[in-house]
Formats: structure tokens, sequence, C-alpha cells
């Protein structure tokens, strides 16, 4: 009964291994290994947030130039024509030659005849022609617009404000992207220590089951064994899943295709080196956080209302100009042309005086705004400053972690050693030797599991300051 049980699980094991070995060494073609400034590079290029916030920028510099067109000459040409149906009659009282008209004549007379007869009005004059054309040109410009000339200062300050907007996306992306990488880089390393566990797991099986075969081992070993290789199996699964998680992640953030896998080109371990400097030479000025100044924008457009409403009390002058030809006619419309050209220049001055209180109002609402702007900074810079001073003291801990973690895992490796050499003579047991290294296992991630909260908390602070050097991405 022993044999039988032995036998299946070697015939398990053995049908199982291959396939099993087969799939972790397959090698997926056209993988991409790129390092974390090229992936932020390509992020940055072809990452339709960020170009949707460039064409903002390309659409608030149109509008300046409409606003400047505004300031330029405007000409129109237009043209009409009238065919009058019935035509205007018009009654004249002229002395000495009878009332046309039906009012009193000259000597003021009151009489009954009087009214009587100028119930009876004479033949009138009927005035106009058939036809009427008119065609010309128009022109305006104004001279002086306060409010209009004030408004490209505004625009101007639109721009920025969708500047800014554009930059912090690309903040924002960074850190998405950084994120994301980290994420692949613990993948794989986490990978890379459960596949050790598992090779040692699947060695030592095979060592138990040759030594049982010779008789020099019990089958409870074999069986334990075996347990052990199959306990790292899903472990191992779900390692693959998160790396391919990680990648269609990065995938989209980059917007490439997912079906060519990205492979980090670094390790967590690498960031250990220079993680003390980069912690002592954090730089915790906040001027370039993108909250602070999207606000003082906005509180720079305000102000720039506000100085427009005072101008709606300022007098405007505008020019106008208009050359035209007309012509009238008699019977067919398309006969008997006499064109007359005639020209109008003009200047326009217009002083507002009262209109109800409503400029006055107007100013006052934007001067309020400009106080709560005022406020609302003054509460922006403190919550910052306190989510700056919470963010070093996170990235603190987290290298004082790392290096706990760091010595943890050197410890765990002398203990592995050591029962390894002790279970190779026969003075530890199995048991013991995969304590020391399930130890070792955990110790190990850990450490990269440290690693990884400190580069996030370093991202999330890089983003809250606003200080990532966005162009030295754009010029790879």
């Amino acid at each position: 009964m022993r044999s039988k049980t032995v036998g299946r699980i070697l015939i398990l094991s053995g049908i199982i291994s291959p396939y099993y070995s087969a799939a972790q060494t397959q090698i997926v073609p056209d993988t991409l290994t790129m390092d974390l400034d090229r992936c932020i590079s390509i992020a940055l290029s072809d990452n339709p947030t960020v170009k949707v916030a460039d064409m903002e920028i390309d659409r608030v510099d149109y509008a300046k130039k409409e606003t400047i067109g505004q300031l330029l000459p405007s000409i129109n040409f237009g043209a009409s024509y009238n065919r009058t149906l019935e035509k205007q009659v018009a009654y004249m009282n002229m002395g000495g030659f009878g009332n046309m008209g039906g009012g009193s004549d000259d000597s003021g007379s009151d009489q009954p005849e009087s009214r009587a007869s100028s119930s009876k009005r004479g033949p009138g004059i009927k005035m106009g022609l058939d036809n009427s054309f008119q065609a010309g040109f128009t022109a305006s410009m104004p001279l002086i617009a306060p409010q209009l000339w004030r408004t490209l200062k505004l625009n101007d300050s639109q721009i920025l404000q969708n500047v800014e907007s554009a930059r912090a996306s690309r903040l924002s992306l960074i850190n998405q992207v950084k994120s994301a990488y980290y994420t692949l880089m613990l993948a794989e390393d986490s990978y890379k220590v459960i596949q050790e566990n598992y090779d040692n797991a699947v060695f030592n099986h095979e060592v138990f089951v040759k030594k049982f075969q010779v008789g020099t081992a019990s089958e409870y070993d074999v069986l334990r064994s075996s347990v052990q290789v199959k306990n790292v199996e899903p472990e191992l699964l779900q390692a693959e899943i998160a790396i391919k998680q990680a990648r269609l992640q990065l995938s989209i953030l980059l917007g490439m295709d997912a079906t060519y896998p990205i492979k980090a080109a670094n390790t967590l371990s690498e960031y250990e080196k220079d993680m003390y400097e980069r912690t002592l030479s954090i730089d915790r000025s906040i001027d370039r956080n993108t909250d602070l100044r999207a606000l003082d924008i906005q509180t720079r457009i305000l102000n720039e209302s506000l100085t427009i409403q005072k101008m709606a009390w300022f007098p405007t002058i505008s020019l106008s100009a208009s050359y035209n030809w007309t012509s009238s006619s008699n019977g067919n419309p398309l006969r008997n042309f006499l064109w007359t050209p005639y020209s109008v220049l003009g200047v326009t001055f217009s002083l507002p005086i009262f209109e109800g209180g409503q400029r006055y109002h107007k100013i006052k609402q934007a001067r309020i705004q400009v106080d709560e702007m005022s406020w609302q900074r003054e509460n922006l810079e403190r919550n910052i400053n306190m989510q700056v001073d919470l963010a070093i003291d996170n990235i603190q801990k987290n290298v004082r972690q790392i290096s706990s973690s760091a010595e943890s895992v050197n410890q765990a490796v002398k203990a592995y050693d050591i029962m390894e050499k002790s279970f190779e003579i026969g003075a530890a047991s199995y048991l013991d030797l995969r304590d020391a290294e399930l130890a070792l296992t955990q110790s190990r991630l850990a450490y990269y599991q440290s690693i990884f909260n400190y580069l996030i908390a370093g991202s999330e602070l890089e983003l809250l300051l606003g200080n990532a050097d966005v162009e030295k991405y754009q010029s790879k």
C-alpha cells in the first residue's frame, strides 16, 4: 500500500513538473525592456490626457487672437433691393393755389364754408420710384476701448491657467507611471523570490524521492516535500498574475498595445543605495505645488475681472465709415440703372452715466471673490504644509524599515545556510530547513515591499511639491 502511494506521487510529479517547468521557462516574444525614464517619456508624448491639455492651451491662445481682432477694423459689404408696391402720396397747402391738403388756409378763417371745403381734398403727389437698389461697404474700429484692452491681459491669465493645468496633468501622469513601474518591479522581484522558493521545494522533493527509492527516507518525507511543492504553486501563479496586471496597467498609461509585454530594466534593490542621500536632500518648498499655483492664477484672473468691471465707467470712442451706391428706377428692375455713390465718415462717443447701479454691484461682487481667494489660499497653504510634513515623515519611516528589512534578510540568509548544512549532515529535520527557508522568503518579500513603499511615498511627495523635472523626460 505504501509503495503504491509513493508510486502515484512519483508519477504525478513526473507528469506535472515538466509542464509546469516549461510554463515557467517559456519566453514571451517581443518583450520590451524599458527603464523608468523611458516609460515616462513615452507616456508624456502619447498619453491622450496630456494631448487634450495641450490643445486647451492652443484653444485659449486662439481666443486671445480673437480679442485682438476686435481692436482691428471690421469691414462688411451689404446690398439690398426694395420694390415699391404702393407709393406714398403727399398733400401740400400752398397759399394762392387752393387747399390741397384739407387744412386751414393762410387767412386763418374758421368759417363753416372753409371747413366744408377742406373735406374735399385735391389730387396728391405720389413720391418715390418703383425700384430701389443699395450696395456698399461699411467699416468700424474702436479708438478708445478700455474694457477691450484690459480683456487682453485677462486672456493672458487664462492661457497661464491652462498651461498650469497641462503641467498638473503631466505631473499626475508621471506619478501614475512611476507607481505602475514600481508595482511591476515589485511583482517581478517577488516572483523571483517565490520562484526560488519553488525551485528549492522541487529540488528537496526530488532528493527525498531518490532517498526513498534507496530506502534512506520515509514515505512521510516524500509526502511532506510533495505538499510543500503544491503549497508554493498557487503563490507562484498569483505572482504571475500580478506581473500581468502591472504590465497591463503600465501599457495603458504608455498608450501601447498590451500584446507587447513590458519588462522593467531595474530592480527594487538598486534604489537602496541612494535612498539616504535622496532623503536628506528633500526640498520641501511648496512654491511649485499645482493647486497653489492654480489658485494664484485664479486670483489673478479675478483681479483682472475686477479691473474690467471698473473700466465700464470709462468712455469709449469708435470710428465708423461707409461708402455706398444707390440706384432707383421705374418699371423693369433690370433696366434703367442709375448708380449714385455717397460716403459717410463718423466718430461715436459713448459715456455711461447710470444703469441702475449694475456696474457698482458687479464691482462689489468681484471684490468679495478676490477676498475669498485670499482666505482660500491661506487655508490651502496650511493644508499642503501639513501633507508635506506627513509625507516626509512617512519617507523617513520607510527608510528605517528598509534598513531593518535588509538586516533581517542578511540574518535569514545566515540562518538558512546554517540550517542547510545541518540538514545535510542529519543534524536538522526537513521541517527545520523548511522553516528557515520560509523565514528567508518572507524577509525578502518584506524587504522588497519596504523599498516599494519608500518609492511610492517619494513619488507622492514629488507630486505634492510639483517639482518633477518634466523637461528632462520630454527631451528624451
